[in-house]
């Protein structure tokens, strides 16, 4: 729970033109605490303005909640006012949303990171403001490492190393749950994002070149994937396979993982009160493969207004208010989420609440980012044909090349050879 968002609520002056008799509805994420600190950060802005907010949970898979969106916004639905919508949709999405250029002050856009401004322009047209950032991280049970005289491990070999040896001694020790390592493999948009990682870390590539040529063909990149086929019922579990980010958290935090790929969310729930790790946990850079280095791909979520909105202003004041720097500061304190501000990483109050972002900072700020800008509205085609072909790998145990050489074919009949 934000405990000071009363506090923050007075300390923000509202620039917006609220009228103070609408009844806004926003669309936010459900993974975590996110669908409660939403409401009780839209609640404490409809006190001060005499508004009325509800809050609509939207579904955990981004696959589901684009399609839901699409419905929505396709149909030029005013039931919702206010779309949290990821980092890869603004090209898929921003022709549904208002534009916030001459909205918003400079003073204010400049103090976010520049790439996510650019990011969130589309046509000239600023569609959504920076709610919060986000970069895949590893989560280790730094307590089982420390046990055996080991270090966060550097490459993708060192960490299936440890996690060989630290699941088969605890399990041996009667820990049978124990998982050496657990990650997002459902087919859906989190299998792009670490299968992402794993290629661009072992010089893979990054599926699409910044020119728009298809790149997915080669054999760093089917290495890296036959890599993590063989995972799969070694230190990872087989039902890995239909994995998202909370059924992965749910079994390290459950104490029955020594390593986790996931975003940083995953901090705070695990040193919540209750957590069985609570205490036990550390956070590195994602390892790096061979001959390559650290790739965390490049997440997070922005706010929009949908232009079929009755309550325009009113639902840009509440943006503002949300994606504020006190809001950002108070959601990195409680809940973890990255500001997309710079100066919220040298804060003190941040710091102690987060350790790591001042040790991370330069993973959060050089990322890989998926190929949306490049392929605009056809991005979910590729991600979904993307993330189809990882996932036969993956549960067939292997024989990504002949896979990747057909998935290159399919891509670049849908970018027309590079025309996107």
């Amino acid at each position: 729970m934000i405990v000071l968002v009363a506090a923050v609520a007075v300390m923000i002056t509202l620039t917006g033109t609220a009228t103070g008799a609408a009844t806004l509805t926003i669309s936010c994420g459900s993974v975590g605490q996110e669908t409660k600190a939403c409401q009780d950060e839209s609640d404490a802005w409809a006190a001060k303005t005499g508004n009325t907010v509800k809050v609509l949970a939207a579904p955990q898979s981004d696959n589901e909640r684009l399609a839901l969106y699409q419905q929505y916004l396709a149909a030029g639905s005013s039931d919702i006012d206010i779309y949290e919508i990821d980092v890869i949709w603004p090209g898929i999405l921003g022709s549904h949303f208002v534009d916030f250029t001459g909205k918003i002050d400079a003073g204010t856009l400049s103090s976010h990171f520049p790439s996510i401004i650019a990011n969130n322009t589309v046509g000239g047209k600023l569609v959504a403001l920076p709610f919060f950032t986000d970069a895949g991280l590893l989560y280790y049970r730094r307590d089982l490492l420390d046990r055996r005289g080991l270090k966060p491990p550097r490459t993708w070999a060192e960490l299936e190393a440890a996690a060989r040896a630290i699941q088969e001694q605890e399990r041996a020790d009667g820990h049978g749950d124990m998982q050496g390592f657990v990650w997002q493999g459902k087919t859906y948009e989190g299998l792009t994002v670490n299968a992402l990682e794993w290629i661009a870390s072992s010089q893979g590539g990054t599926i699409v070149d910044a020119d728009g040529k298809v790149t997915i063909d080669n054999p760093n990149a089917a290495r890296a994937l036959d890599r993590a086929a063989g995972w799969i019922g070694t230190i990872s579990p087989k039902g890995v396979l239909n994995y998202t980010e909370e059924e992965a958290r749910g079994v390290f935090q459950s104490d029955n993982a020594v390593f986790m790929r996931n975003w940083p969310y995953a901090w705070a729930l695990g040193q919540s009160e209750g957590s069985p790790v609570r205490g036990k946990v550390g956070v590195s850079a994602l390892p790096a493969g061979d001959g390559g280095t650290s790739a965390a791909v490049l997440g997070g979520w922005q706010m929009a207004v949908s232009k079929y909105s009755k309550n325009q202003d009113d639902a840009t004041d509440l943006v503002k208010y949300l994606c504020s720097e006190p809001l950002q500061k108070e959601r990195a304190i409680h809940f973890s989420q990255n500001p997309t501000i710079a100066a919220l990483y040298t804060d003190s109050e941040v710091l102690a609440a987060v350790p790591f972002y001042g040790d991370l900072y330069d993973v959060f700020t050089h990322t890989i980012a998926r190929p949306s800008r490049i392929a605009g509205t056809r991005y979910a085609q590729l991600s979904s044909a993307f993330e189809t072909a990882v996932h036969d790998v993956l549960s067939s145990g292997g024989g990504a090349a002949q896979k990747l050489a057909t998935l290159q074919k399919t891509l670049e009949r849908l970018s027309r050879n590079g025309c996107w």
